[in-house]
């Protein structure tokens, strides 16, 4: 089903008069759809799409008998040549060829056991139905349905809900043992056709399906390994023996999975074993384990497994069967039993907690910042290509980012947002985004005495909080250590000696571990290539390692590569080499990025696109991402959150950050701040008309259910969205004033957040001048949950306005304008490292290893933050010496260090609602905000003149020149300030008087 999101998103863009001509029109040909009666399956539905047609709805519909053993579907093409099909049993068990759908044409046609075949019925004739005078009794439909529940609990309970009626009392009820590991339960479902299920240990330890409760139908059904699956037999039933038939069905098992592997890693184990034969074909494994919290069954599809987040120095055991489609079940294979090792080092962090929204974000590369300890410099195998010489790739470190936390808040910013800590694997990894090992901290920016536990802990010492830079999407191209790693061709051939490391016995990757370009065994020229290069030697094979899907392993493509070099299939990672397996990866490239596969399908080579819609994948990320939160950061940036379904976010991802966050935190977690980058680089309210690609969209709940498999639903939720299109997309009022003076605040209603707020690409895209950001942004804000949380940044590592390839260039004035909007306008004002004096101003953004960091919007920093700073305060020196000093001097350093001043003195500048009603002017709002004893009123104006009209009388007293006004008639009219300068009247209230004159007069502010 993952392509078949993109089929539907197909479908999704033809008229829909188009769509009710071709479904009107004579037909011209049919597909005659023929498929095996399973034994597994009590329904069996055919859910297709016609090309160039909408597809049925899900889960399509049921197909009819044709003769013993076989049914039948005929599909009219009208005038188009095929046809794609998925088939399933109504209850979320798909068959889907593997995710990529089966592709058939007009005729006969035969699925079967995954393959297709044409031209012959496998029934002699086809059966014409037998009219009958009298309808024929039929049976009563089934009005139960029969849980089994797979826990070692001693005594779980079962809390239900029947349709949409009410749940039982919590904890719910005592379920009864039926076999080892087995607990059961009727559920009386009257004329209801299924409902939720939780459960829990009676205790307050619940399995809730992360978050989104278990869906279940009539019939017999289990729970499993957080997985809900319909069946025709109790698992508590003796197994029968496989009775042969004349009429051929499989009935043979697959062999016995041999050479099973157990090794810990911490408290992680990765399985291996030789992958088994099938007269047919595997379809997966089931892999068992026990020890620790007791039996653990779960299925996988390949020859390799991994298990997280273990008890420490616990023995466990494991053993594996294959099963191929027909329900055929090998032996269990020798078991495998390893003893795990520590945890990892407790944590000391916890969050700082409070409103995300009261402080200002400094975006940070930490490999490009400070330079704290040169001895971890690495330059990786491109170091020389790029030109960098000295100024490696991996520069900046933790240790210069603790020893340069007092600049940052000198600047006045409260809150550090960094790039990914996590290990990356990539020939030009610095910025982070290529995680090969999400459950380690890269080697190259830690050092002793400055962990990055050291750099959060001496973060909130000082009162500032660390926003940390995450991936779902995907990993490094060679996949992720834990989840999968390709095998990848290689040799030591005499050509790609330089490429490939000599394999050593337990050896791993460490990128500190660099060649160093004089290995004897190599050649001078073969050194120059090795050189920088970490130790490979656990990822390539000159031959085919079992269970390997890669096609044509080794064989020679009849290319070569840029140094001449004869170059063989499977030798670079590819979605469509079959080399990752869709239980854990996407196999497809993008094509259309406003289409589904911008969801389903890989970015780039370098970034191996996870499938977010596999429960392996999703356990492998949320273990990793856990750990980070116990380590105490205060927020997750999200990167390429776009390319993940919103459905997922909202059923899997958003629910378990914020479940443990507060699990661990308590009220401090709960104020843990995400923020997504749905990148959208188009100047309009909604990406091209695309709701689902659009940065607003993902700050929603869903508003309707869908399928309980994740894949599915993904697929629904997009055709869903896209249909009903921009007009009829959810509103909100949470960003502004009411009452029809415009001056009233009201409590925010976040009933349907999703948890995830949104970098705001809209203001980004329009930010090449402030006014232009401005109404683009006042625009937009009705279709957010709550606009007052967007995160506002005029440029970044990425982008600069209007999708720019540079840096930020329009010059100190309009700098000066667009910080003097972000800091008063509604949302987060945030700035990129260096802004504050135009670092690298009109420079690349990014060139890959083609030139030299030097010369991009990624060079490095510390030169400017050389000598010593020591803040008294936020926004305030103490004292400084050096190169640092000189930098503290620049206009746009003093401009943003009192914005952060007065915005910190204000709330109504931090977290209010905002109104133009009875607004003269251009950059010119109210904002209030009221909470408890708080009532903080402001008048703003940006660069020009203002008036301000149905304002409440009482004194108002400017926060930038002291100016106090008296207004008795419901008006103040304000001189335009200048460019880049701004006004900022402040009402006094009781108990809230104004803050008047905050700071001192600088190049713009004054």
């Amino acid at each position: 089903m993952r392509l078949l999101g993109a089929l539907v998103a197909a479908a999704v863009a033809i008229p829909l008069g188009a769509l009710t001509a071709l479904s009107s029109a004579t037909a011209a040909t049919t597909s005659t759809v023929y498929y095996p009666q399973r034994s597994d399956w009590t329904t069996t539905n055919i859910h297709y799409g016609v090309d160039g047609a909408a597809w049925t709805t899900v889960p399509g519909v049921p197909m009819e008998a044709a003769c013993t053993g076989w049914l039948r579907k005929e599909i009219d093409l009208g005038s188009a040549s095929g046809v794609q099909l998925t088939f399933n049993n109504g209850s979320g068990t798909w068959d889907n060829n593997r995710g990529a759908n089966y592709r058939v044409g007009s005729g006969i046609v035969v699925v079967k056991d995954g393959a297709v075949t044409t031209g012959t019925a496998p029934c002699a004739t086809t059966p014409s139905p037998t009219p009958s005078a009298t309808p024929s009794p039929t049976t009563s439909p089934t009005t139960s349905a029969t849980l089994y529940y797979r826990t070692d609990w001693t005594a779980p309970r079962i809390h239900y809900q029947v349709g949409s009626g009410a749940w039982t009392t919590v904890p719910g009820v005592v379920m009864t043992s039926a076999c080892t590991g087995w607990f059961a339960f009727t559920i009386d479902l009257g004329a209801a056709t299924g409902g939720q299920v939780v459960f829990n240990n009676g205790s307050g330890t619940w399995d809730n399906n992360r978050g989104a409760n278990y869906r279940y139908a009539t019939g017999l059904q289990t729970v499993s390994g957080g997985t809900l699956a319909a069946v025709t037999t109790s698992p508590c039933a003796p197994t029968p023996t496989p009775t042969p038939t004349p009429s051929g069905p499989d009935t043979v098992a697959p062999t016995v999975p041999a050479g099973l592997v157990a090794t810990a890693d911490g408290v992680r184990v990765t399985i291996g074993w030789a992958a088994s034969s099938d007269a047919v074909g595997v379809t997966g494994y089931t892999l068992t384990r026990t020890g620790g919290a007791g039996i653990v069954a779960r299925d996988v599809a390949t020859a390799t497994a991994t298990d997280v987040n273990l008890l420490p120095r616990t023995s466990y055991t494991y053993s594996v069967t294959a099963y191929d489609a027909a329900g055929n079940r090998s032996a269990a294979s020798a078991s495998a039993t390893v003893t795990t090792g520590d945890a990892p080092t407790a944590t000391t962090g916890e969050p700082l907690g409070g409103d995300p929204r009261e402080d200002s974000i400094y975006f940070v590369m930490t490999a490009r910042f400070d330079d704290g300890v040169p001895s971890n410099n690495r330059g990786g195998s491109q170091n020389t290509r790029a030109g960098n010489g000295t100024d490696t790739m991996f520069r900046g470190d933790f240790q210069g980012l603790v020893d340069k936390l007092d600049y940052v808040k000198a600047l006045g910013f409260s809150a550090i947002w960094i790039t990914p800590v996590v290990l990356n694997r990539s020939d030009y990894d610095f910025h982070g985004y290529h995680g090969w090992d999400f459950y380690r901290v890269d080697t190259r920016l830690e050092t002793p005495g400055a962990t990055y536990q050291d750099l959060i802990d001496t973060a909130h010492a000082k009162g500032m909080k660390i926003y940390q830079d995450v991936v779902y999407n995907h990993t490094s191209r060679w996949g992720a250590k834990g989840l999968f790693v390709p095998t990848v061709w290689g040799a030591r051939d005499g050509q790609w000696d330089w490429m490939y490391s000599a394999k050593e016995e337990g050896r791993e990757y460490d990128p500190m571990d660099e060649a160093t370009g004089n290995d004897p065994t190599l050649t001078a020229a073969q050194n120059l290539l090795a050189k920088g290069r970490p130790y490979n030697g656990d990822l390539w094979s000159s031959t085919a390692t079992a269970g390997s899907t890669c096609a044509n392993f080794g064989t020679l493509t009849g290319t070569k590569s840029a140094e001449g070099f004869s170059l063989h299939n499977c030798q670079w990672p590819s979605p469509t080499s079959g080399m990752f397996p869709s239980t854990y990866y996407h196999q497809c490239w993008i094509g259309n990025w406003e289409g589904k596969d911008a969801q389903d399908c890989w970015l780039h080579e370098d970034l191996a696109d996870l499938n977010t819609e596999s429960k392996p994948v999703q356990d492998y990320l949320i273990g990793a991402y856990n750990q980070f939160i116990d380590m105490g950061v205060d927020g997750f940036r999200i990167d390429t959150a776009v390319h993940i379904p919103r459905v997922t976010w909202n059923r899997v991802f958003l629910p378990a950050i914020q479940q443990h966050a507060t699990a661990v935190h308590g009220e401090k977690g709960k104020d843990f701040y995400v923020f997504g980058e749905v990148a959208a680089f188009v100047n309009d309210k909604w990406n091209r008309g695309s709701v689902n690609h659009s940065a607003q969209f993902y700050t929603w709940k869903e508003r309707r259910e869908y399928s309980v498999d994740d894949v599915v639903a993904a697929a629904e939720q997009f055709q869903y969205e896209n249909l009903m299109g921009t007009g009829n997309q959810p509103t909100s009022t949470n960003a502004f004033l009411t009452g029809t003076d415009g001056n009233t605040y009201h409590a925010a209603d976040h009933s349907k957040f999703s948890g995830m707020n949104v970098i705001d690409m809209r203001m980004h895209m329009n930010f090449g001048d402030a006014n232009n950001a401005y109404w683009n942004g006042k625009d937009s804000d009705d279709s957010y949950n709550d606009a007052t949380y967007n995160v506002v940044y005029v440029d970044s590592h990425d982008y600069g306005p209007n999708k720019s390839t540079v840096r930020y260039n329009g010059g100190t004035d309009a700098w000066a304008e667009n910080m003097s909007l972000m800091w008063t306008f509604r949302g987060i004002p945030t700035l990129y490292y260096g802004s504050e004096i135009e670092f690298q101003a009109g420079k690349p953004i990014d060139c890959g290893p083609t030139c030299p960091l030097a010369t991009t919007g990624r060079a490095y920093y510390g030169d400017n933050l050389a000598g010593s700073v020591v803040a008294a305060d936020f926004g305030v020196v103490a004292s400084a010496s050096g190169a640092v000093a000189t930098t503290l001097q620049k206009p746009l350093v003093k401009h943003v260090q009192r914005l952060n001043l007065i915005r910190r003195a204000v709330p109504a500048l931090q977290k209010g609602q905002y109104s133009t009603v009875g607004v003269q002017g251009n950059m010119a709002y109210k904002r209030r905000f009221t909470e408890g004893t708080v009532d903080s009123f402001v008048l703003v104006t940006v660069t020009d003149g203002a008036t301000f009209g149905q304002i409440p009388n009482g004194t108002y007293v400017d926060v930038v020149t002291g100016d106090r006004r008296v207004v008795t008639t419901g008006s103040l009219s304000i001189a335009a300030p200048g460019k880049g300068n701004l006004r900022a009247y402040v009402l006094e209230l009781p108990g809230n008087p104004a803050p008047g004159k905050v700071g001192v007069d600088g190049p713009y502010l004054r």
